[in-house]
């Protein structure tokens, strides 16, 4: 039989292993949101100078 410590023991482990799991992942979509901020700011800073060039 499982005694209480073992238990809690799994418990703790199984809660800190997926907390490091949502950190990761959490990281991974900042990384990508700032990518595509990136990538906007680069859009618009081109539609800007081609714009300036018809004018």
């Amino acid at each position: 039989m499982l005694s209480g410590k073992r238990i809690a023991d799994v418990g703790y482990k199984m809660f800190s292993g997926s907390m490091m799991l949502l950190t990761v992942y959490a990281g991974y979509l900042c990384v990508l949101r700032g990518r595509r901020y990136m990538e906007r700011q680069k859009q618009l800073k081109l539609q800007a100078e081609n714009q300036s060039d018809l004018d």
